[in-house]
C-alpha cells in the first residue's frame, strides 16, 4: 500500500520511518497535496486557522494508523485510538471485525480527498479534530472509501484516532474508475474532486 502525498519526496523518508523502524527523528512529517479540499468549522464567532505544525500532527497520526493496519499490527493500531473508543471497543471485538475484511487497504493507494478541521465541536470533548476522507484504489480495479478523525485536546497532547468508517467496492460496482451512481449514495466517504480517476 502506498499513501499518496506528493510533497517534496518527503512521504519517502517518511513511509520509510513508518515501515522499516527508522528512528522518528529522521523522518520529516508527511503533508498533503495543495489540491485536496480543506474546510474549517469553528463555533459561531469563532475566528480559527489550523498552523502548519496542527496538519503535520494530523497527517502523520492519520499515516501511522493506517500503514499500520495495512501492516496488519493490530497491537499498533488499537494503541492509537483514544481511550473512550478503546473503552466502547473492546479489543478482541475490535480486531475480529477488522479481521473479517482482509482486503482493507491492502495492495493499493490511499489519497486523501479532503481534510476538515473542527475546533472545539458542540457536543463532543473539547479540542481540535481532524477529519480525513480519502479513497484507496488497488491494482485490481477494486477501492476502499472511508474517513478517519483524529483529536488532539490540547496543544501539549499527541494525535488520538476517534472515528473510522471505510467501505470496500467491489469491481462490478464501478464503472469507469468511478462507483455507480446507486452507490455513492451508500458509501461513508465524500469523493468530491476525488472521484475522478486523475486526481
Amino acid at each position: 500500500m502506498a499513501i499518496e502525498y506528493r510533497a517534496c519526496g518527503r512521504v519517502l523518508v517518511t513511509a520509510a520511518a513508518l515501515l522499516f523502524g527508522l528512528p522518528a527523528a529522521f523522518a520529516a512529517p508527511p503533508a498533503l497535496a495543495p489540491e485536496v479540499e480543506r474546510e474549517i468549522i469553528a463555533p459561531e464567532g469563532v475566528s480559527f486557522k489550523p498552523s502548519p505544525s496542527d496538519e503535520e500532527g494530523a497527517v502523520d497520526r492519520f499515516a501511522e494508523y493506517t500503514l499500520a493496519l495495512e501492516r496488519r499490527d493490530y497491537d499498533a493500531a488499537y494503541a492509537m485510538l483514544r481511550l473512550s473508543l478503546q473503552a466502547s471497543s473492546p479489543r478482541l471485538e475490535w480486531e475480529m471485525n477488522l479481521r473479517k475484511r482482509p482486503t482493507l487497504w491492502a495492495d493499493g493507494t490511499i489519497r486523501v480527498l479532503r481534510l476538515s478541521w473542527y475546533s472545539d465541536p458542540a457536543g463532543q470533548p473539547a479540542g481540535l479534530y481532524a477529519a480525513f476522507d480519502f479513497r484507496g484504489d488497488r491494482k485490481d480495479r477494486t477501492m476502499d472509501c472511508g474517513y478517519i478523525v483524529v483529536h488532539r485536546a490540547t496543544p501539549a497532547d499527541g494525535w488520538t484516532v476517534v472515528r473510522t468508517d471505510t467501505s470496500e467496492v467491489p469491481g462490478e460496482l464501478i464503472e469507469d474508475g468511478v462507483p455507480k451512481a446507486d452507490v455513492l449514495r451508500q458509501l461513508p466517504c465524500y469523493l468530491g474532486k476525488g472521484i475522478a480517476t486523475n486526481f
